[in-house]
């Protein structure tokens, strides 16, 4: 399947290929993953998340298609309404940096395709430099996370880890060499905090054994091989439960 700017995020190309995205959903929940390919189940847009894109569509030179797909949070006027100018102002933080500015200055949302273990995976990189990967972050800040008990640094507990191991390996199938990865992280605080990341091989090379290892079993369940497991905690879980008598519970 020939992927385009067009089709990247279309239900045919979700199907086709597995994703940095689809990966992480697949890994917190089987059943939710799939709710999501077939169209079943979004996770609603909360500020927080559309600031972040809002940056993100700023710095790939998308703002225009994302204006046209979220006119709610926009005035009348063409103004972001109050509750997203933050957007604006990590923008204008983030171009008074020099070499936060110069991470971004490689080829935006370049799309790649390749193989990790016989699946087909995608990529759409925010900036491709000729000598490394750059992907944007839009972050509430970079404190450690509380997550399963254990405290961990925030690319740990959201899997930006997983993400860095798919990009780099697809994106040397296609360049026949391997290049860094970086994040480059701007948070949302009063005042926007800007952090780059790089992450080492060893680090990687960890990531990239857990995404070879559980693909295989996630393209069987999008080929309709296997059944999807559900977590029973995440939010499509509780939304779509049908409670049993041996759910009572006595007290």
């Amino acid at each position: 399947m020939k992927l385009t700017a067009e089709n990247y995020f279309s239900p045919e190309a979700e199907q086709f290929y597995m994703g940095s995205t689809q990966f992480k959903r697949f890994m917190q929940c089987e059943a939710c993953a799939m709710a999501y390919i077939r169209g079943e189940y979004e996770q609603p847009k909360s500020v927080a998340l559309l600031v972040g894109s809002y940056v993100d569509a700023h710095f790939s030179n998308e703002l225009d298609l994302f204006k046209a797909q979220t006119p709610e949070i926009f005035t009348r006027a063409g103004d972001l309404k109050s509750e997203y100018k933050k957007a604006n102002e990590i923008i204008e933080r983030i171009e008074r940096d020099e070499l936060f500015m110069q991470m971004l200055t490689g080829k935006t949302q370049e799309i790649m395709t390749g193989e990790i273990n016989g699946v087909p995976f995608k990529i759409k990189v925010d900036s491709l430099l000729p000598y490394m990967t750059v992907d944007l972050k839009i972050m509430r800040d970079c404190s450690d996370v509380w997550k399963d008990g254990e405290l961990l640094p925030f690319w740990k507990a959201w899997e930006y880890d997983i993400q860095a191991a798919i990009y780099r390996e697809i994106r040397a199938q296609n360049d026949g060499e391997i290049k860094p990865f970086r994040l480059a992280v701007a948070t949302k605080e009063t005042e926007t905090d800007l952090q780059i990341f790089e992450f080492s091989d060893e680090t990687l090379e960890e990531a990239y054994k857990v995404v070879y290892n559980l693909a295989p079993r996630f393209q069987a369940i999008k080929n309709g091989e296997i059944e999807a497991v559900r977590c029973g905690v995440c939010n499509y879980c509780r939304m779509t439960k049908t409670l049993k008598v041996e759910d009572i519970k006595y007290i």
